[in-house]
């Protein structure tokens, strides 16, 4: 992914930045050694930090579908890193290495993200996911000074261009069979004399619960070798006259 990140970088800069011109784009770390062995104009973007955009992370599952609409599968969204690039200019002279700065900021800050015409590799199938920024102040905890630093060379003018990108943790949650079928038996209702709903051996006016108690209990033995008449329940005194 990220060195997919860096060809679409490279046409975009080729194509918007340098129209043509006959400089060198390079993604090497810009130390001392690299710049004493430059011999030609060149534009450098030098990815120096990456870590993930914690305040872009979601949570929830996204579904995928079949072609007729039932989830087969459920996975967690993609994790945003934020790739950071050194931007700087490498000529003879200062005066046209401004102009190049110049026309990186020119390029970069009308775009909310990268042109889905200079994507390349993975990122082509993922048009305005690629979020930029570019000049924004570093945070509290970086200084650019400290860049420099650990490249063992001297401060410079340079630009800070931060691409977003998405990257699939490949993980996924099965899906069990979808349910396609489901079973009702429906059995038409009987009514007695005055018209109201009996089930078929229930008199009319009883309730359902004597209903299933008399097709439980009725002749059944009590538990004391008796068989209760039909109709009489547990609670209800038995005449054994």
């Amino acid at each position: 992914m990220i060195h997919d990140v860096d060809e679409s970088l490279r046409a975009l800069v080729r194509r918007d930045v340098l129209n043509g011109a006959n400089i060198e784009v390079s993604f090497e770390a810009p130390t001392r050694d690299w710049s004493s062995r430059r011999n030609a104009p060149t534009l450098n973007l030098y990815l120096y930090d990456i870590h993930e955009d914690l305040q872009r992370r979601e949570i929830q599952h996204m579904e995928i579908r079949d072609d007729n609409g039932r989830v087969v599968d459920r996975r967690p969204p993609p994790r945003r890193f934020k790739l950071s690039y050194l931007v700087t200019a490498w000529t003879q002279r200062p005066e046209d290495e401004h102009r190049l700065l110049s026309a990186v900021l020119s390029c970069f800050l009308p775009l909310d993200s990268l042109p889905a015409d200079v994507l390349r590799g993975e990122v082509a199938d993922q048009p305005h996911a690629l979020r930029v920024t570019i000049g924004l102040p570093l945070p509290a905890d970086r200084a650019i000074s400290d860049v420099w630093s650990a490249l063992g060379g001297e401060l410079k003018a340079s630009l800070d261009l931060i691409v977003t990108a998405p990257f699939d943790t490949r993980r996924h949650r099965p899906v069990g069979p979808a349910v396609l079928e489901r079973e009702f038996k429906l059995t038409e209702p009987q009514r007695g004399p005055s018209g109201r709903v009996s089930s078929v051996g229930r008199a009319d006016g009883e309730d359902a619960a004597s209903e299933v108690f008399r097709e439980t209990h009725a002749g059944a033995p009590d538990g004391r070798g008796r068989r209760l008449p039909n109709g009489a329940t547990p609670a209800s005194p038995v005449d054994e006259s």
